[in-house]
């Protein structure tokens, strides 16, 4: 029946109902609209030397703040006329006609509001780096790219790999992803720290269980690195064969790069394109949003706390993916768990991306 079609789609939409009110109520934001409504009608307010930035964030909150009352109340109104008209076959067509666009409209709006920071929309650079295990850490690091590239093909994100150093027998040692496409940063910004794996070493003759780390940095490639002046002279960069997938070019010329950044000691490097120039601009690019993050990190110490690297051992991890003595993956920062690794490590990530923007 109609009714009970409607009902169904209603339900459908409750738990993305459920995580924007609990991100509204996290957030602040209607604390913050009434603060800057008090402030911008101030007699002087005129005058202020940031009156356009604040102006204009008061319209984007003003508009939040609209579209969030305007969502709520209309998901309660849906629910009240399915019941009141629950024996109207016409009357439920007419309501049917709204209701579908109103589902769609709710998971546009739920991903808009989580992912509403400036930076989120930006394309990013994804790092892993095999922590302390040796082969164990190193085939565990290939296992997080493998769940990286396919969350990013999931959710029709773009993943190139510009940099790969292969592990001494199995695995890798360290990897980076360009990644491009609608709110990459945003979405995979969650990701970045260490991560832990236990399990039955299928390198252990003696099937022992291992713990094994690796860390996950999430840089965005910020719009305005064209501020960051570096001088050649605070540069040391090298050039070597590159090693691992690319064709016929790789190991008969040096075409990647290595950009050392003596001041701050970054590091960062390149060997995906064929050219050596190409690489290097990739790299300088990188380069430049590592000293970017590193300065506005310094900058808000406090606020960007969880972004500091830290040392990839115990303690230290964001998220544990256990696979025996059972099977469980947690984010330690918003307690949220499942109970099936396989699908998070084929890139099925998105409940704890959500929970961590909402937490």
């Amino acid at each position: 029946m109609l009714i009970d079609d409607l009902k169904e789609l209603l339900k459908f939409i409750e738990p993305d109902v459920q995580t924007i009110k609990n991100f509204w109520k996290n957030s602040k934001l209607d604390e913050e609209y009434a603060a800057l409504h008090e402030q911008i009608n101030q007699p002087d307010f005129w005058q202020h030397k940031d009156q356009p930035k604040i102006s204009q964030r008061f319209e984007q909150v003003k508009d939040q703040r609209e579209s969030y009352y305007n969502l709520i109340k209309n998901h309660a109104e849906f629910a009240e006329l399915l019941d009141l008209f629950a024996e109207d076959e016409s009357e439920l067509k007419r309501i049917q006609k709204d209701l579908e666009p109103f589902v769609r409209s709710i998971k546009k709006f739920k991903i808009n509001m989580l992912l509403s920071e400036p930076d989120d929309k930006s394309n990013c650079f994804l790092s892993i780096n095999a922590g302390a295990g040796g082969t164990e850490s190193q085939d565990w690091a290939s296992i997080l790219l493998r769940m990286y590239t396919r969350f990013c093909e999931d959710n029709k994100l773009t993943a190139q790999l510009v940099d790969f150093q292969s592990g001494e027998e199995a695995g890798i040692k360290s990897a980076t992803l360009y990644i491009k496409g609608k709110n990459a940063y945003g979405l995979l910004k969650s990701e970045h720290g260490v991560h832990r794996l236990v399990r039955i070493s299928p390198f252990d003759a003696n099937k022992r269980r291992h713990t094994s780390f690796a860390s996950v940095t999430v840089i965005p490639e910020y719009e305005d690195v064209a501020e960051i002046a570096i001088e050649p002279k605070d540069l040391r960069i090298d050039t070597y064969r590159a090693s691992g997938a690319g064709g016929q070019h790789v190991n008969k010329t040096e075409s990647a790069v290595r950009i050392t950044h003596l001041p701050t000691n970054i590091v960062v490097q390149c060997q995906n394109e064929r050219s050596q120039i190409q690489n290097r601009e990739t790299a300088m690019k990188m380069l430049k949003a590592r000293i970017l993050q590193k300065k506005r990190d310094e900058e808000h110490a406090k606020q960007e706390a969880k972004h500091e690297k830290k040392k990839i051992e115990w303690g230290s991890q964001i998220r544990s993916y256990v696979l025996h003595p059972y099977k469980m993956v947690k984010d330690h920062r918003t307690d949220h768990e499942s109970p099936q690794p396989d699908l998070v490590l084929d890139g099925e990530l998105m409940p704890f991306i959500e929970s961590y923007l909402i937490f």
